[in-house]
């Protein structure tokens, strides 16, 4: 008897094995041939970058984006001074990221006009409280200015752009607001603080702090984008700091900003090399 007909013989003594192999075959053949269609369907192992579309208008980042087939849709507008009307501020999925051809980009864009807010009525408030209100309304302290008053630090006036603007006018966000503060002659001057390894925004809140005022910001080569001067840290600064010699309220502070960390030498370390 043949080797085959001896395997017929088994198979055919045993039907619940027939059925089963028959079974396991055809699983097989299904499972191989879902694969074959499914990795054509899905592009599999197909993935692209996505790029980086901030800062262009939607019509650029249409046509990049037709290379991939990628749909691109604006779900949103933010405003962003230091964007140009109308251009990408945020993306989603993330430039850098591999996806499917044919994926959907939600956008976001800058908005044609900034957000408009009724200036609030800040005469009364202490130095401190005017700030938090600003910040609230979604405005910007821009310069304190003293004049004499029995309270130090007390708001007499308010202005924008150089006038008075009385309370519940409407104006951009961000706008800079100056604000004039009593000062009782008895409470004397103040002083400069260290700034140095702060960035802008930290700096800023010690330099109103202390009473004082940023009058210039400088950068050297290393800041050259607006998200640079944001990561940006003090490395210098005109006056220099001191505990013991006052200054008038509301001077000026030129701050030196670098994003170069060897530039960056706090005051402390200074004293302890001078020793």
């Amino acid at each position: 008897m043949s080797k085959s007909q001896k395997t017929t013989g088994k198979l055919s003594g045993r039907p619940w094995l027939k059925t089963f192999t028959g079974i396991a075959a055809a699983l097989i053949a299904l499972y191989a041939a879902s694969s074959f269609f499914l990795n054509r369907y899905t592009r599999h192992n197909q993935e692209y970058e996505v790029p980086d579309f901030y800062g262009m208008q939607v019509e650029e980042a249409c046509q990049i984006a037709a290379a991939h087939e990628f749909r691109l849709e604006v779900t949103d507008s933010v405003y962003v001074k230091a964007l140009n009307r109308g251009a990408i501020s945020r993306q989603n999925p993330a430039a850098g990221t591999f996806v499917k051809k044919g994926r959907r980009i939600i956008l976001t864009i800058n908005a044609k006009e900034g957000k408009k807010v009724d200036m609030p009525l800040l005469v009364g408030f202490s130095l401190r409280q005017a700030r938090n209100e600003l910040e609230t309304k979604g405005l910007v302290l821009g310069k304190i200015r003293y004049t004499s008053d029995m309270a130090t630090n007390n708001v007499l006036g308010q202005e924008y752009q150089g006038k008075p603007i009385p309370a519940g006018t409407v104006i951009p966000s961000e706008s800079k607001i100056t604000l004039i503060l009593g000062q009782n002659a008895s409470d004397g001057g103040t002083f400069i603080p260290d700034l140095t390894g702060y960035r802008y925004r930290i700096a800023r809140e010690l330099v109103f702090d202390n009473s004082l005022n940023i009058s210039t910001c400088l950068y050297d080569g290393t800041v050259i984008t607006a998200a640079d001067s944001l990561s940006a840290m003090v490395y210098g600064q005109e006056p220099a700091p001191s505990e013991t010699a006052e200054v008038p309220r509301g001077t000026g502070v030129t701050l030196h900003f670098t994003k170069d960390q060897s530039k960056i030498v706090r005051r402390t370390e200074v004293q302890k090399d001078e020793e």
